[in-house]
């Protein structure tokens, strides 16, 4: 896993809007009439219409897709009882997950309330305003009476995540992983370590899928939950079954599953050692589990092992529920989450693990293949099924078991609604990233003496991106990482003007002779332009002494784009050179071109550009839909620019005939399909939604790259170089940490395929 600093921690929560989350209006509030229907006195009609009909309030209000997510601070993550206002970020961030994987709006609510009775009458008091409540982190044994006292009076989902969402995740695993060990749930012996919400949760559903309650040997910090015990409440005295007491180590003797949910080194490799043949070994612990992956797989070659980890395989992690249950639950308007639905979310889950992987999400993953066995007994948390495999699942449930209030009739609709509820804006960095991850490349910095360079270094390796190496004055980089108490362990440092490159900038120098000797470079020349950093770094990829390059912060687009021209070349086949931006956007990542490099190309220059964009697109897992832009729709006003991209557009249904393009046409029928189908439903691009806008001229382009991006909040990748033989990328002038970072990934993802 990617380290995490505290600084950096701070910093992320700190800068800009302090916080994760914020509340956006959905409707128009531009006039004084959109006012007045917002509030006063047009908010009267919905108000009148709810009072005489409740249920409405979920047609005319945001409540049936509005969950409350609800701590005391009593139990936050593994710091204990910090208190309310200290348990807010961890909220925050609950509310942040579940909407970016399943896109249901959150209001985060801390409630200063130890008392269980104070807690309760609170949530009743406040719940007319939510679809349904996560409570979180609240601390045993409070948290199972809270729970069943709100599921009891209220008719909303309500669910504890800590307790059922590690317990339903889980499950999911041990199904599969008993299924792989071919041993039978009713027949296998269950050591678990650790007695709190989510143990007991994990051993209570275990036993409702079929594990016998004589099998189930759950230990405490006072050792091993048996009949003897005066100690216990009800819920540990639901697994109070045993006579004999047997010590934990002990216990492991022929046992065929361990579940740990308590502490980091608690198992040994000796226990391991003396478990039954196929031992299924699920050490949840976080950060560190009870024992460690290496160590266990170095006892037992036959072991089937699942961590909370996500740089092992089988990570359980409970994203992979509780975001697609409340999606389905609030979809059907479901007055409970009872285990008929958790239960349902089980199989459902452990039904994906076993479906054909999809590629994007192998290639995601670093992984040549991925499929169902003992390093794929759970779905990974990326995998972009699980909305529409998990919240039918849910929701079917909740109708079958009669407490839907709104049931669905058109499966295969809901479905599609499913899908394209999420747009791709995040999904296409977390894939960059994993992709760069799977296989990363050696990066040089050509700028290494800018702070934002070496913060965006130091973010390429925590994440495991690349390996970066940093050009320029060593003492000078060396005295910012210092200052600025940057981490960049074992970093390489190159001066290309220093007496040690002398050797390799003379090498450099001779190479780059041969290529522009007849293009106005002497050798003397040559070798004297080495010292030039963005020369000497193309010419380290180049010369393959590093896979890519990235540049440009601080100088000309003109002046970082030639030193990589006139080294690295074009790619074969490969004519024009071409700048693309990338803007994650609402409606999903929208790819821009030519925004950097080309004046005013001709049509046959468009056609090229086009195609070598769309293959670029392609490789980042995505269909292009391409839309040449002019100030004209189809011919309607003949002109240079037009006519020169309707040429372009029949250059490439000539040369590329499988790609969706069409043009020339205005930009706002290029972006609203229906409006482009209303008027001209002959195109191409008719009820189909345009990811891809190529402008006729840089001035357009980059005028018009511009003002989206800064009226838009989503991330900026780019510019991305098209057609360079090797992996060199200018950065715009004063782009942000992130705005490297995401570049250096384009860089590593640019390497690996070239």
């Amino acid at each position: 896993m990617a380290k995490i600093r505290k600084q950096d921690a701070l910093e992320y929560h700190s800068s800009g809007k302090p916080g994760k989350i914020e509340v956006v209006p959905t409707k128009p509030y531009a006039s004084q009439r959109d006012l007045s229907l917002a509030y006063s006195p047009g908010v009267a009609e919905p108000c009148l219409k709810i009072a005489e009909n409740v249920s409405d309030v979920y047609k005319y209000t945001s409540k049936g897709n509005l969950v409350a997510v609800i701590s005391n601070g009593t139990a936050v993550l593994g710091l204990g009882d910090i208190g309310p206002e200290a348990s807010k970020p961890v909220m925050e961030g609950k509310g942040l997950l579940f909407k970016i994987f399943a896109d249901i709006d959150v209001f985060d609510i801390e409630v200063d309330a130890k008392d269980p009775e104070l807690f309760i009458q609170t949530v009743k008091a406040i719940a007319p305003t939510f679809g349904g409540i996560n409570l979180e982190d609240i601390k045993a044994p409070e948290a199972f009476e809270i729970e069943r006292r709100l599921k009891e009076e209220l008719d909303i989902p309500i669910m504890h995540d800590d307790q059922h969402g590690t317990a339903i995740i889980s499950s999911a695993a041990l199904l599969n992983a008993l299924e792989l060990a071919k041993k039978k749930i009713e027949k296998v012996k269950i050591v678990v370590s650790g007695a709190g919400a989510s143990a007991l949760s994990c051993a209570k559903l275990y036993h409702t899928l079929g594990a016998k309650l004589e099998n189930i040997y759950m230990f405490d910090s006072k050792g091993l939950i048996h009949k003897g015990r005066t100690d216990l409440d009800p819920m540990k005295q639901f697994f109070a079954v045993h006579q004999k007491v047997v010590s934990f180590d002990d216990a492991f003797k022929k046992a065929d599953v361990f579940l740990g949910l308590s502490r980091a080194g608690l198992v040994s490799k000796e226990m391991i050692a003396i478990m039954a043949s196929d031992p299924i070994v699920f050490a949840l612990a976080n950060p560190e589990p009870e024992i460690s992956y290496k160590e266990a797989t170095s006892v037992r070659k036959d072991i089937i092992m699942a961590t909370g980890r996500s740089d092992h395989p089988n990570q359980v992690n409970n994203v992979l529920g509780f975001p697609f249950i409340f999606r389905g639950a609030l979809d059907v308007r479901a007055t409970t989450i009872n285990e008929e639905m958790k239960l349902a979310a089980v199989k459902a889950i452990a039904s994906l693990a076993k479906e054909t992987i999809p590629e994007e999400v192998i290639e995601a993953y670093g992984e040549k293949n991925i499929s169902f066995g003992r390093d794929q007994i759970i779905p990974k948390p990326l995998d972009p099924r699980l909305i529409y495999y998990v919240a039918p699942a849910v929701a079917k449930a909740a109708m079958d078991s009669g407490v839907a209030k709104n049931p669905i009739s058109d499966w295969e609709k809901y479905e599609t609604h499913l899908k394209n509820r999420l747009g791709l804006d995040n999904k296409l960095v977390r894939n960059m990233t994993t992709k760069a991850q799977s296989n990363p490349k050696t990066v040089v910095f050509a700028e290494a003496d800018n702070v934002k360079i070496l913060k965006a270094a130091q973010v390429a390796y925590d994440e495991g991106v690349a390996f970066p190496i940093l050009l320029g004055k060593k003492q000078r980089i060396l005295d910012l990482i210092h200052e600025y108490a940057i981490d960049l362990p074992e970093v390489v440092i190159v001066d290309p003007k220093s007496e040690e490159e002398e050797k390799r900038r003379i090498a450099y120098g001779k190479a780059f002779f041969e290529k522009r000797k007849r293009k106005g470079f002497t050798e003397f020349e040559a070798i004297q332009i080495m010292r030039e950093r963005n020369y000497f770094g193309a010419m380290m990829v180049d010369q393959g002494d590093a896979d890519a390059m990235i540049t440009g912060l601080t100088r000309s687009y003109r002046s970082s784009v030639r030193p990589a021209l006139q080294t690295v070349g074009l790619q074969k086949d490969v004519k024009v050179i071409s700048g693309m931006y990338i803007l994650n956007t609402k409606r999903g990542p929208l790819f821009l071109a030519d925004t950097t490099v080309n004046l005013n190309p001709s049509a046959e220059q468009i056609a090229e550009i086009t195609f070598n964009i769309s293959k670029i697109i392609r490789k980042l897992k995505v269909t292009p839909r391409i839309a040449l832009l002019s100030y004209s729709n189809f011919g309607s006003s003949p002109g240079p620019d037009s006519e020169k991209m309707a040429e372009a557009v029949r250059i490439l249904h000539e040369k590329h005939p499988s790609l969706v393009v069409d043009g020339e046409v205005q930009a706002n029928f290029a972006l609203n399909s229906e409006l482009m189908n209303e008027k001209f439903s002959f195109s191409l691009l008719a009820n189909k939604e345009v990811n891809t806008l190529i402008f006729p001229n840089l001035s357009s382009g980059n005028i018009s790259y511009k003002l989206l991006q800064q009226m838009t909040d989503g991330d900026a990748i780019g510019p991305v170089l098209v057609g360079l033989k090797k992996s060199i990328h200018v950065l715009q002038l004063g782009s942000s940490v992130r705005e490297i970072a995401n570049m250096v990934k384009v860089a590593v993802i640019d390497a690996q395929n070239k």
